[in-house]
């Protein structure tokens, strides 16, 4: 509607029409304010807090205050580097080995399940009926030293091969690196599982079957069809069971010693134990610096975008 006939039709009392374009014009805007008050409020504003915290000066005895002292994040990596490297080593195995496990059950159930699609479905997000922390005390029971898991392993001197990687150590499953490993795949299994099933899910079906029609071997049909098809359920699979697993410290603390300390550990130690709130702030703002470095040069190489 142009000007002059806005005008026109105030001198002649009455409204001007405004078009369907600009009135749906400022409802998407509408639509994402709660969602954008939200992540400012519990987002933006903490991470922010966060940083200030970590460039604060001063020590426990006199106090903290506002300031910029950066070499808070040198000396804290320099000083809990091992920590570091082993969040993202022990995170990347129960990542790979979440793969390896859920891959196959969503195959299965998304493809040859049948009628028992929705049942298996339950059996997966089970788990999550049950407590976090009620969940990793089991695995304590499950690895003890006098359990039946233990004995087979020993039996079979998988226990030797285990040891050879430096994942155990005198025969032991508990308290090793190899726990917190089982500990973390167990609980972030159903991230990795979900995903991976919604996209084999909505794969069609015809698809695999024209491989087969071009006289393609299963494995290459797989290879070619099934696997760049699910690569975004991979994608969105490993990004939700590698970045909680990263800052995870439940397992660590529960399953493993503090040679198996991880990085989570560390923090929630600097801050209600030490109260070192400088460092744990800087320790923090690294590890979700570096996830997201991580992230985003994994995305580019996985070389798609969606997530879902």
């Amino acid at each position: 509607m142009s000007a002059g006939a806005a005008l026109a039709d105030a001198e002649r009392g009455q409204k001007p029409v405004v078009s369907r374009k600009a009135r749906g014009s400022w409802v998407p805007y509408v639509l994402l304010g709660p969602g954008l008050l939200w992540l400012a409020v519990f987002f933006i504003v903490p991470t922010f807090s966060l940083i200030n915290t970590s460039l604060q000066t001063g020590s426990r005895a006199e106090g903290y205050q506002p300031g910029f002292n950066i070499s808070t994040y040198s000396e804290a990596i320099w000083e809990y580097r091992e920590q570091f490297f082993r969040s993202f080593l022990f995170a990347g195995l129960a990542t790979a080995l979440t793969l390896a496990i859920a891959y196959p059950l969503a195959y299965t159930i998304a493809f040859k399940s049948g009628r028992w699609k929705n049942f298996l479905l339950v059996l997966v997000i089970a788990p999550f009926f049950t407590s976090f922390l009620i969940r990793t005390l089991a695995w304590k029971t499950i690895l003890s030293d006098n359990g039946i898991v233990t004995q087979v392993l020993t039996t079979l001197h998988i226990t030797d091969l285990l040891e050879l990687l430096h994942l155990t150590s005198d025969d032991r499953l508990l308290a090793t690196p190899f726990a917190v490993i089982m500990g973390l795949t167990y609980n972030f299994l159903p991230f990795m599982t979900l995903p991976l099933f919604a996209s084999l899910d909505r794969l069609d079906p015809r698809l695999i079957e024209a491989a087969g029609d071009l006289y393609s071997s299963p494995f290459t049909g797989f290879r070619k069809v099934t696997w760049p098809l699910s690569l975004p359920g991979v994608v969105a699979g490993t990004l939700l069971t590698f970045i909680p697993a990263a800052g995870d410290y439940i397992n660590a603390a529960l399953l493993g010693t503090p040679k198996q300390s991880m990085i989570g550990t560390v923090i929630d130690s600097q801050f209600f134990r030490v109260r070192d709130y400088p460092t744990a702030a800087a320790l923090s703002v690294t590890l979700m610096a570096t996830i997201v470095v991580l992230v985003a040069l994994y995305v580019r190489r996985a070389g798609t975008e969606e997530l879902v």
